[in-house]
């Protein structure tokens, strides 16, 4: 599969210097963490569920998780389970299909193997779990029970846990929780594909919800575990995971207090100006300052509950042609030390303090691809939500 592959030939030529290069299960965990971009969720129980992650691989979604978990009642859960085994079956029968990266997220960790059994052949199609309410005890179990569902069916599935209990939360119980998982995790460092944060949970801990109008990182007691759960597990000294950014949950026209988050002139320059009003109609404003947001505290990719939402941390994600002219200084300088200034003129490239930032630039690059000299956000967006 390869991002925005559904652009054509003219379009691609036209909006990329280097245009982002194709990646499937086995491109390396290193690559596909990144390559992995807005994660789509799906419940278990939509009625043409096999049907309905094609056509979104074919709008350019590259990652699902179908869900077993929040996303449906307590009582569907054997109808979600059904459903779920009977699409998979669908897609595995089916060769022309092409499925993207697929995970399921589970309710409990007996779930993982009971589902491999039911799967049986199908369970080629399936890339991993995710793992909710993922703890130092729990993912004990979690990741035994992936060792069974590997034994079973021949596989290598991939594992993404997700960081959002009250152990990881609260304050008297965070340095030694987070300790303990990053000793799980490095235990079984080949299978972890990232590692997710539950914001919901999280703020239901506390009886909170974000507006709107604002970003999870105003919500300080979730915020400040986020710069921790970084800190202990988002490390680029080769010992760090992948840590992607939580869920936007807003996609249609809400109430607002404050002004607008997105400028009028980009828009204007790129000739897009009702595109602006048809985001902010929507509340996407907010979701491109979180997802800038995001990068900036060390989170790359994001949930995604509403496939509206896809195209916008997708095109976010492509790396600018600066961008890019900056890593490439950064890199070439390679050990030698030393400031550079940046091919623009706009700031200093330190290429000790620099490099991993370059690598996992170069990284976003492969994946993404490299925008055109004078394309921006907006162009690609505006591509995208053309299709």
């Amino acid at each position: 599969m390869r991002h925005f592959g559904y652009l054509s030939a003219s379009e691609t030529g036209a909006l990329f210097a280097s245009p982002p290069e194709p990646f499937h299960r086995r491109s390396g965990r290193e690559l596909l963490s990144v390559a992995l971009g807005a994660t789509l969720y799906m419940p278990a129980t939509r009625p043409a569920l096999a049907a309905d992650i094609v056509k979104q691989a074919t709008a350019g979604v590259t990652s699902v998780v179908v869900c077993l978990e929040d996303a449906i009642a307590d009582d569907q859960v054997a109808e979600g389970e059904a459903n779920l085994v009977a699409a998979l079956t669908d897609l595995h029968d089916e060769p022309e299909a092409e499925p993207p990266i697929l995970f399921v997220r589970v309710r409990h960790a007996a779930q993982i193997p009971q589902l491999v059994a039911r799967l049986g052949p199908a369970a080629a199609v399936l890339d991993g779990f995710v793992m909710p309410k993922f703890t130092a005890t729990s993912g004990t179990e979690y990741l035994h029970a992936l060792d069974e569902a590997d034994a079973m069916a021949g596989t290598a599935l991939l594992a993404m846990p997700v960081i959002e209990s009250g152990a990881v939360l609260y304050a008297e119980t965070r340095v030694d929780e987070l300790t303990r998982l990053r000793a799980l995790l490095h235990r079984d460092r080949r299978r972890i594909l990232a590692v997710r944060l539950g914001a919901t949970d999280l703020c239901a801990l506390y009886g909170l919800r974000r507006s709107p109008d604002l970003s999870i990182y105003d919500v300080k007691v979730v915020s400040s575990l986020i710069a921790d759960v970084v800190n202990v597990l988002g490390r680029a000294d080769g010992s760090g995971f992948t840590v992607t950014g939580p869920v936007w949950e807003y996609y249609a026209g809400v109430e607002r207090i404050f002004k607008p988050l997105l400028r009028s002139s980009p828009f204007t320059e790129h000739n897009e100006p009702e595109l602006r009003g048809r985001l902010l109609d929507r509340a996407i404003d907010g979701l491109i300052r979180e997802v800038l947001l995001d990068r900036a505290n060390g989170l790359i990719g994001k949930t995604a509950i509403h496939p509206s939402h896809v195209a916008v941390v997708n095109a976010l994600s492509v790396v600018s042609a600066e961008e890019h002219r900056d890593a490439s200084d950064v890199l070439r300088a390679g050990r030698a030390g030393g400031v550079l200034a940046s091919g623009h003129g706009n700031k200093m490239n330190e290429t000790g303090p620099h490099t991993a930032w370059a690598r996992l630039t170069m990284l976003r690059a492969q994946a993404f691809g490299v925008a055109a000299d004078d394309v921006s956000f907006v162009d690609l967006l505006a591509a995208s939500l053309s299709r």
